[in-house]
Order: structure tokens, then C-alpha cells, then sequence
């Protein structure tokens, strides 16, 4: 998973990704915010002392377009404004929104006590992303061109799949665009998944630097399909969160053939929870491993994909048919049966 770092912000900080080329390191946990200088539910205006009531998040977009520029920035965190100038903000905005009459709300992650919400603008072509903390105060902004790849997003896998994993968990990256699943920038993980366990509203009990405190850590990882394993990969660390290993990104992981030119690929697993071996025969709902935080993350999460090659980094992924055609998508909770 990738940690996406919010341009003209701070403190925007997310999941990082499996990609080995991908300088940032993976996080499950949406922006972190920081609210500390913003307790106040009305901004005082610098020219005549008044107040101005705060904008909602479904609000800001359209502000932008009108012109309402100081009034977003002067909403925005402390930090923000010492990375970014009002005048910068101004010329960034202007710069970018060219052309957009409308933002459409597209997706959105609440999660660790932050707030991630995308847009798309009325041609899909540019995109807007907003992270809010506490007492409305938005600590992160971006804007995104957005590019789109409809012949692949067309295709879906000939197998139906199931979850791969039991009981609830949630959805941190995934979908048809790069605001919803940054994975989709790359031709080698466009479709996939991560994916994270959550108990109210938080991803972790306890202390954060400990891969224990998460609830996602040790859970039982399952088969989609039925498939003979291919690839096995079982003895990497698990890091403490924080720390990653991007000369491993994908961690210890199995990768199923399941025929028809499909690949399950099934990543940052616990270092020796993999009972398989190559060449063994798997049912669906049979179990591979245990979550872990191999590889290139920053939190123990599942990465999942259907790619058409057995090799991670050689492979192209397929949009996975879901079983009963359940969506799985950014900021959902979905149910194992």
C-alpha cells in the first residue's frame, strides 16, 4: 500500500504500496491529522475581526470554483499554511480548476481519526482530494489529474471469487481510479486490493509502533479459489510499523494458479505462517496464512490481486469478478460468508 502524500499539505498520510519502485512506503491508515491549532468552529476573517462559519467537506469544492479562495485557506491546518503561501494556494487553485463546474463526491475513508475524501470533477478528468480533521479543519488538498484505462476496467476475471479472509474487514485502497485505489497507476496492480480490519473507527488498539496492536495482524487469510500453488515466499520479517522492507516489497506471499490465465496473489503474509509448498492443491476457503506486515508496509494489511502471470512484478492484474457480485471498494466494509 502507498502512503499518499497530499501536495500543497501535510500530514496527509496513507497506506503504502507493494510497488518496488514506489519511494513512499505503505500505510493502512488514512491522513493523519493535526488539529491542535484549530479548536474553534468559526474562522476570524483578517480584515475586519468577523466570523465565518466553517464549510462543510461537501462544501469546499464548490467554494474553489467560486473563488472562495481565502476562505478555504484560512480553514486550512497550521501546518498547511507554513508548507504553502496563501498566494501559492491561490495560483495552484486557479492553475488547476480550469474548466470544472462541478466536484462529485467519489470516495471516502474515515479511519484513525482522519477524514479522506476524493472528488471528480464533471468530466472525470481531474480529481480532488481533501483530508479534514477535527472541528473542520483541513489539513490536506490536492488535485489530481485523473487518467482512466476503460478497455481494462471493461474485463473482468472468467472466475468468480470469493473474500480471502473471514468475518468483516475494510476496504483502504480499491476501485477504478487512482483517488480510490492508488494501485491503479500501475499496469502490474491496477485491480488490487488492500485491505485492513477496523474496530470502531480505529485500525489499532493499544500502542501503534507495535504490528500486535493491529487488528488485522495474525488473522487467518483464506484461498478465493480453488487453485494449485505456484509461488511461495515465507520467510521475511514482519516489520514494526513505521519500518518497511523495499527490497521485498510484496513480503512473504503465495501466489495460485487457478487456470483460465488467473493468478491469486496473496501478499504481506506473517513471516512462517505459510503451510503450502509449491505444486500443493488448494480449495476455496482453505487457509494460506496469517496477515502480517511483510514487505513494503507500514501496517499489517492484506494485499490481494488476480494477475494473468504467476510472477508479481511480471503480470499484468485483472479486475476481479466478486462472487454474487459483491463491490469492493474504497471505504467499504465488506463480510466474508
Amino acid at each position: 500500500m502507498k502512503r499518499l502524500i497530499v501536495v500543497s499539505a501535510v500530514s496527509a498520510i496513507l497506506l503504502t504500496g507493494c510497488n518496488s519502485n514506489n519511494s513512499s512506503s505503505e500505510r493502512s491508515t488514512p491522513p493523519k491529522t493535526e488539529t491542535a491549532t484549530a479548536t474553534e468552529t468559526a474562522i476570524e476573517t483578517a480584515s475586519e475581526g468577523s466570523t465565518v462559519t466553517k464549510l462543510e467537506v461537501g462544501q469546499i469544492g464548490k467554494a474553489l470554483i467560486d473563488g472562495e479562495y481565502d476562505r478555504v485557506y484560512n480553514q486550512t491546518s497550521t501546518a498547511f499554511q507554513e508548507s504553502i503561501s496563501s498566494a501559492q494556494f491561490r495560483e495552484a487553485v486557479v492553475g488547476f480548476s480550469e474548466g470544472v463546474t462541478s466536484w462529485e463526491p467519489n470516495s471516502q475513508l474515515a479511519l484513525n481519526g482522519g477524514n479522506y475524501y476524493t472528488y471528480l470533477d464533471q468530466g472525470k478528468k481531474k480529481g480532488l482530494i481533501i483530508t479534514m480533521g477535527e472541528e473542520k479543519v483541513i489539513d490536506g488538498l490536492q488535485f489530481k489529474p485523473i487518467e482512466s484505462f476503460p478497455e481494462s476496467d471493461k474485463a473482468q476475471t472468467k472466475l468468480a471469487y470469493g473474500l480471502p479472509f473471514k468475518g468483516e474487514w475494510y476496504v483502504f485502497w480499491g476501485g477504478e481510479d487512482v483517488l480510490s485505489n492508488y494501485h491503479y497507476e500501475y499496469e502490474g496492480q491496477r485491480y488490487a486490493y488492500d485491505i485492513i480490519k477496523v474496530e470502531n473507527g480505529y485500525s489499532y488498539k493499544g500502542d501503534p509502533t507495535k504490528k500486535e496492536s493491529y487488528f488485522a495482524y495474525g488473522q487467518e487469510i483464506v484461498a478465493t479459489q480453488d487453485g494449485t500453488v505456484v509461488n511461495v515466499v515465507n520467510n521475511l520479517k514482519d516489520n514494526e510499523p513505521g519500518a518497511t522492507d523495499a527490497e521485498n516489497p510484496a513480503g512473504n506471499m503465495v501466489a495460485i494458479d487457478h487456470g483460465n490465465g488467473e493468478y491469486s496473489i496473496i501478499a504481506h503474509l506473517q513471516e512462517g505462517s505459510i503451510k503450502l509448498k509449491i505444486g500443493d492443491k488448494v480449495s476455496k476457503g482453505d487457509l494460506i496464512g496469517l496477515c502480517g506486515n511483510s514487505g513494503n508496509t507500514s501496517e499489517p494489511h492484506l494485499h490481494y490481486q488476480v494477475s494473468d502471470n504467476k510472477d508479481f512484478f511480471e503480470g499484468k492484474a485483472v479486475r476481479v469478478q466478486w462472487e454474487d457480485g459483491l463491490k469492493v471498494r474504497q471505504g467499504e466494509v465488506v463480510k466474508a460468508k
